[in-house]
């Protein structure tokens, strides 16, 4: 052997090429020598490695989605922007433009998600699979996904980020967090928004035409329908609208146009409101036209893509609980979606405006890791840690103005805001018209 052979070629010509250092044990010595030997080169070949090539420490975040059906816009919006989201912190340590906070240097989040197609069985076997995957936080994609999941996520201690929001949350106290107010607060902010321009001295007459489903029927509770008599209205009854109506609702607006129903209220996504509005005009009804009807919702049916969408054919429509729209670039958090898809985001730009919901819950999740981690070792973080220690945490997480106010969370507490944005459509713009507190109607148990 040359001076220039490896330890290695002198080990494989000691056991093969001379047997009988073997019997006298001399083999068994040069071999530890040469591992002690060798342990300086191994361990300064181990720091030579770039930082990415060492075990990372990663956090997973995202969640089910409902990228097949009617919710198939909101969800795609909102995973996109989750996905920028995580890019900015992972390239940046930034959390946004507006904060001086870091998260932590080591540890790398990813993006987790697969498609319920807003099916329970479905999101309940992806949530399994994900938990099982080591996420630490979950997604409620709808409230079809919301009632199948909620209970199992509270036994699993499982914080989560909501795009569905009802009186289904607030009791018993639940683990899933949404960063608008439930559907009974919006609708109730209509109520008190449309009274302060009523001026008639007879009650003004109000009626449901809400989506044929949990989400549209999460506002029929005693509690709703008392605070609306007990702020001066007449309830007059309910009508319902498929979830994706396949024909106009006449039969339904007729109805409320024979009974002289002032205020309509209901819970729709856009491809229920937006037909329903289109009966409603040609029927001759809306706050402008021969019969003077209002009809409002609150998010998921959103005045900014209602807008775009409908024109000035839409004018009239009311929204509570939604967001500025994406072109409102005086604002720092629309300006900042706007710099997120401008960095990270190629190919078509996206304009709906659940994007912005999609920054909110990337946002909280991150947060609700990042404070668990002040408190529980990377290694040692459980779901039931995260519940606590991040979600539980969160107070005044300034959102940029995306949320109405910003995002506080607690036991009980899941709605993180405390005050409705109020949206009308004027001359084909989404315009807004009020901000109200909410009212807090569902009574929890």
């Amino acid at each position: 052997m040359k001076g220039g052979d490896s330890i290695w070629q002198n080990a494989y010509f000691i056991a093969f090429i001379n047997p009988t250092a073997v019997k006298e044990g001399i083999i068994m010595a040069k071999i530890k020598w040469m591992l002690r030997a060798s342990m300086p080169i191994l361990l300064a070949a181990v720091l030579l490695l770039p930082v990415n090539a060492q075990a990372e420490k990663v956090l997973y975040v995202g969640g089910t989605q409902s990228l097949t059906g009617p919710f198939a816009e909101d969800s795609a919006a909102v995973l996109a922007a989750i996905e920028d989201y995580v890019a900015y912190v992972n390239a940046t340590k930034n959390l946004a433009p507006w904060r001086k906070e870091k998260f932590p240097a080591d540890v790398k989040l990813e993006v987790m998600w697969r498609d319920d197609e807003l099916k329970p069985p479905k999101a309940l076997s992806i949530y399994e699979e994900l938990k099982a995957k080591g996420m630490l936080v979950g997604r409620i994609s709808g409230s079809p996904i919301a009632l199948a999941l909620k209970d199992r996520m509270w036994e699993d201690q499982m914080g989560a980020t909501s795009m569905a929001t009802g009186p289904y949350y607030l009791s018993p106290p639940q683990s899933c967090f949404t960063y608008y107010p439930i559907y009974t607060d919006s609708i109730a902010a209509i109520a008190d928004w449309f009274k302060t321009s009523w001026k008639e001295a007879r009650k003004p007459k109000v009626a449901y035409l809400t989506a044929d489903n949990a989400m549209g029927r999460s506002i029929e509770i005693p509690e709703m329908k008392a605070y609306l008599q007990k702020t001066g209205y007449e309830f007059v009854g309910t009508q319902y609208v498929p979830l994706v109506p396949t024909s106009p609702p006449t039969t339904q607006l007729t109805w409320l146009k024979q009974k002289g129903v002032d205020l309509a209220l209901g819970v729709m996504i856009n491809p229920g409101s937006q037909p329903t509005v289109k009966e409603m005009a040609r029927l001759g009804m809306g706050p402008h036209l021969a019969h003077k009807m209002t009809f409002g919702v609150p998010a998921p049916g959103h005045a900014a893509v209602f807008a775009e969408a409908m024109g000035e054919l839409g004018d009239g429509y009311v929204c509570a609980g939604s967001f500025r729209p994406m072109d409102d670039l005086a604002t720092p958090g629309i300006k900042f979606c706007s710099d997120l898809q401008d960095k990270y985001r190629t190919g078509k730009r996206i304009t709906h405006i659940m994007y912005e919901a999609g920054v909110l819950e990337a946002m909280v999740q991150v947060e609700a890791l990042r404070l668990a981690m002040q408190k529980v070792p990377f290694e040692k973080l459980t779901p039931g840690d995260v519940l606590k220690h991040g979600f539980y945490q969160i107070k005044n997480l300034p959102t940029g103005d995306i949320s109405s106010t910003p995002l506080t969370y607690g036991k009980g507490d899941i709605e993180g805001v405390d005050q409705v944005r109020i949206d009308q459509v004027q001359k084909g713009k989404s315009v807004k018209v009020g901000i109200f507190p909410l009212r807090n109607i569902y009574t929890k148990k």
